[in-house]
């Protein structure tokens, strides 16, 4: 018995005792433990499933020495605090479907896991079923020819009028989360399947809604997913009308219909699938061989016991792909919770404050005229789509010694300088972050209307100084020193420390240096060009200037005028993006495709082996070794990339190093 997996199980509702029974007839877990919001709820829990230790909180259930794994079994928006904790306590962690109300909040789960070393896996039941390996194997087999078409739909009928979960909005109530995680799910898994791949994510989502006019939760939804390998997915689910819940999977050669995809037949029973070929139909019978929900611990346990910590029927990665599925359907049927509002969103997924790690790794600099310092690795602001979004890497990045954002008057319309702003405020850590904000990019690039975004911008970031005010173009044909003028003015009133120019010549910056020192005024403190290993063989946008080549890198050093770099690490050049078959976006292959590029990236690659980092850690660190003062913008949508971000902190480049990246030297 010692050797079984130790089950805690968190909540007591109704599927908790469905897992509970699961568990008691799996062959390898048992329960120990179990946790409620009172020591009634979970000594009533405990006498009904036999379970040995009834504790009266979460928090006393993950503080149990004797639990290994807990199963998440509260509604859905209470998982991602209790999924993060649960890591934090060293427990693995199996949470109901679907494992967060969003993309973010799954991906702030997925990283605690990953750093505490600990299993994390999305409670599919059906993942796990014999079933469901049948069909993967007939689609890879090629039986039904080339996949074109899916058809899947879960749903059912309750009453509105009734209330519960099901339609309340501050429950994440709708059909979109409850069930539809599980036709969307499945079209990913057989498109997967159909290109010898574990699942594929949709290029598309296109859908609608009926949104319940009181709570505005989906009634009742629709989807279609179109994905790279021509496959095309109608999904389709409902908490207020009944479906057939079944799946349908049409390929060139035939068609199998599966009456029982989501909720196959008990232990010791069969269901039945139906493969349609030819004017025939074939019957094709899946016995279950234990509980449901016992098949799924099950799987946990063993791949523990295998030393791996994700399960093969659902990763991670998988889980990622299909709650961005799940947001892209929500976005188009226009399913917004108001806890995902800015206004609403006012606490960390972790519902815990912001704090810094204790081994906080990303370094700080100092800029001449900031009393406080700047992180070396700045937080660009500018693809972050919703506030749990940003809330999630933003969060993240502070609390990994991060303080520098980098934003603009002209990003997504304002929708990046209202989000920060509501982070900040929300934070309260406007006075140890540093605020760097941009205005009067082409055509507007005129002192008149840097003026109005300054003060538009100040207004959305709901603060009313910049720390860094940085001018998005020149325009040549404006006098430098009408320029410097206002600027002045806004620096005497309070509204920026520093200004500088972000795609300004190095001609322009040294004129407009000239200019302040005869009129005694405030100069140009900081330069935002582009900056990296690669060369920029073309703008990535129209105005855009590098400061990357031999004489700005003289220059820079001679002035050491700090350098807020952007496309520090050339958007993704030296990751695989950009292959030995020199294959890429058209973005890679217009600026940054070019036959001396692809020699300093073998040599990355090289230098990346015998330093033992990724690739991308000797560009960033490229960057951060130079003999003036440097500071690297990084664009992060995914905590992750923040995670690869940082492994350049601890890689030293000595000044052959530089040199021989660079091409300047054959030999190190």
């Amino acid at each position: 018995m010692s050797n079984r997996l130790a089950w805690g199980i968190l909540a007591t509702g109704s599927i908790a005792g469905t897992f509970a029974k699961g568990v008691a007839k799996s062959q390898h877990g048992r329960l120990a433990a179990v946790g409620s919001r009172s020591q009634a709820s979970a000594a009533r829990f405990a006498a009904e499933f036999g379970v040995p230790v009834a504790h009266a909180s979460y928090a006393a259930l993950l503080a149990d020495p004797a639990v290994q794994a807990v199963y998440i079994a509260t509604p859905h928006p209470q998982h991602c605090e209790w999924a993060i904790r649960a890591a934090q306590a060293g427990k693995h962690i199996l949470c109901e479907k679907p494992l967060g109300l969003n993309h973010a909040e799954a991906m702030v789960m997925a990283e605690a896991a990953r750093a505490n070393g600990v299993l994390l896996m999305e409670a599919f039941m059906y993942r796990c079923h014999p079933q469901t390996e049948k069909i993967v194997e007939l689609v890879r087999s090629g039986a039904l020819g080339t996949v074109k078409l899916v058809q899947a739909a879960f749903g059912f009928y309750t009453d509105p009028a009734a209330g519960g979960r099901l339609w309340n909005n501050a429950g994440a109530g709708g059909g979109i989360l409850d069930v539809g995680c599980y036709p969307v799910s499945f079209a990913r898994l057989i498109a997967g399947a159909s290109s010898a791949l574990p699942f594929l994510n949709p290029e598309s989502v296109s859908g609608s809604a009926r949104l319940h006019p009181a709570t505005g939760v989906d009634d009742t939804a629709a989807a279609t997913l179109q994905f790279a390998n021509g496959m095309i997915a109608q999904v389709s689910c409902s908490v207020g009308l009944d479906q057939d819940n079944s799946a349908r999977i049409y390929g060139t050669k035939a068609m199998l219909h599966i009456p029982q995809p989501w909720v196959p037949p008990a232990e010791g029973a069969a269901s039945t699938m139906f493969l349609h070929a030819a004017g025939s139909a074939q019957e094709i019978v899946c016995t279950t061989p234990g509980n449901l929900y016992g098949l799924e611990a099950d799987a946990v346990a063993l791949a523990l016991a295998a030393g791996q910590r994700e399960v093969a029927a659902v990763t991670v990665a998988d889980t990622l792909g299909n709650m961005a599925a799940l947001d892209a359907w929500r976005n188009a049927a226009g399913l917004v919770y108001a806890q995902e509002t800015p206004e609403q969103f006012t606490h960390t997924h972790a519902r815990r404050p912001l704090r810094r790690q204790p081994h906080a790794v990303i370094p700080h600099g100092t800029i001449a005229g900031l009393a406080k310092p700047v992180a070396r690795l700045v937080m660009g602001c500018d693809n972050q789509a919703s506030m749990p979004h940003a809330a999630a890497i933003w969060d993240d990045y502070y609390e990994r010694g991060g303080n520098a954002f980098d934003t603009a008057n002209i990003y997504a319309g304002g929708l990046q300088e209202r989000l920060l702003g509501q982070w900040l405020r929300s934070r309260g850590v406007r006075e140890t972050t540093t605020v760097i904000a941009k205005g009067a990019h082409t055509p507007l690039c005129t002192p008149e209307w840097a003026s109005r975004q300054l003060e538009e911008s100040l207004d959305r970031l709901q603060t009313s100084y910049a720390d860094i005010y940085l001018l998005h173009r020149d325009n040549l044909a404006v006098p430098v020193g009408e320029f410097v003028d206002v600027l002045n003015m806004h620096a005497r009133a309070g509204r920026m420390h520093l200004f500088g120019g972000s795609n300004w010549s190095i001609e322009r910056i040294s004129a407009a240096n000239r200019y302040a020192k005869r009129k005694g005024l405030q100069g140009f403190s900081v330069m935002s060009n582009n900056f990296s290993l690669a060369r920029m063989v073309e703008p990535v946008w129209a105005g855009s200037i590098s400061a990357a080549d031999p004489a700005s890198r003289r220059w820079l050093a001679k002035q050491q005028l700090p350098l807020l770099a952007w496309s520090s690490q050339a958007r993704g050049f030296f990751t695989e993006r950009a292959g030995a078959d020199k294959l890429g976006d058209a973005e890679l292959v217009r600026c940054w495709y070019a036959d001396d590029n692809f020699t300093r990236r073998e040599r990355a690659l090289q230098l990346a082996q015998t330093k033992q980092v990724a690739p991308i850690a000797i560009a960033a660190a490229y960057v951060l070794a130079q003999p003036f003062p440097t500071f690297a913008l990084i664009g992060p949508r995914l905590i992750s990339e923040t995670v690869s971000s940082l492994e350049c902190v601890g890689v030293q480049l000595s000044a052959r190093e530089l040199a021989w990246l660079n091409l300047e030297r054959d030999v190190i």
